[in-house]
């Protein structure tokens, strides 16, 4: 039988989702914690992977397993088994043929800036204290949804086959002492939001004009966008699927 899986992590200390030979990562300690507690070996299929530090508020998997026990009391298991920057929300039956990573529709990130020191905002948020022209900012943001190429926002020698995304929606909003970036799109390519971010903080802080994104993107070259923010501003914050089967 086939679950899906819903869960949230602190990339903090983790070399991001997928399983690396010489680091810990989320995907390894949750793997283990399923296998133990279901007495088989687990391989979990996410639906996406993310880098190291970078964090997510709701991150997806698929799994194969027969599980005789009640739902609630592994969920139970797995969240006392499990370290505290690691938590599972959910577990469900779905079709045989379900896909964690393929038939998701969509996905959200969001990526926090703060302006001021704050010491306890700073670890999960990218401190900039110059002046940001947010309307700039949001200005330039509304041109992505008018592209579909996105090769100059790619990781250099990413092994893709195609650099095509759809972006649905994009916007800074001011959220109290946070002020976030929020994107959602049918596919990310690696690296791609944070070197979104640090293109738009560019025009933010005025060194980039309005017009020169779009020189940008058509471009497709990696060098002539902005540098990539730190990963620990990024959440993975909503994974979507047209219907799911319980």
């Amino acid at each position: 039988m086939r679950y899906f899986v819903v869960f949230s992590y602190s990339g903090k200390q983790y070399h991001g989702w997928q399983i690396q030979p010489n680091a810990i990562t989320v995907e390894e300690v949750l793997e283990e914690a399923f296998s133990t507690l279901l007495g088989e070996k687990i391989d979990l299929i996410g639906a996406g992977r993310t880098d190291a530090g970078v964090h997510a508020k709701q991150m997806v998997a698929h799994f194969d397993a027969v599980i005789s026990r009640d739902i609630e009391d592994l969920l139970y298991r797995l969240n006392a088994f499990l370290p505290a920057d690691i938590a599972v929300q959910n577990i469900y039956k779905v079709a045989d043929d379900a896909h964690a990573r393929f038939d998701a529709h969509s996905r959200t990130y969001e990526y926090w800036l703060v302006q001021e020191k704050n010491p306890f905002l700073i670890p999960f948020a990218h401190y900039v204290k110059y002046p940001l022209d947010i309307e700039k900012m949001n200005q330039a943001a509304e041109l992505l949804l008018t592209y579909k190429d996105f090769e100059c926002f790619s990781k250099s020698n990413t092994d893709v086959n195609t650099y095509l995304c759809t972006i649905s929606h994009a916007q800074w909003v001011l959220n109290k002492d946070v002020l976030v970036f929020t994107i959602t799109a049918d596919r990310f390519l690696r690296n791609m939001v944070r070197a979104i971010v640090g293109t738009l903080l560019e025009v933010g802080l005025g060194k980039l004009e309005i017009e020169a994104v779009k020189t940008i993107i058509k471009s497709k070259n990696r060098s002539n966008a902005g540098p990539s923010v730190p990963a620990k501003g990024l959440y993975l914050t909503q994974v979507s699927y047209p219907k799911r089967t319980k």
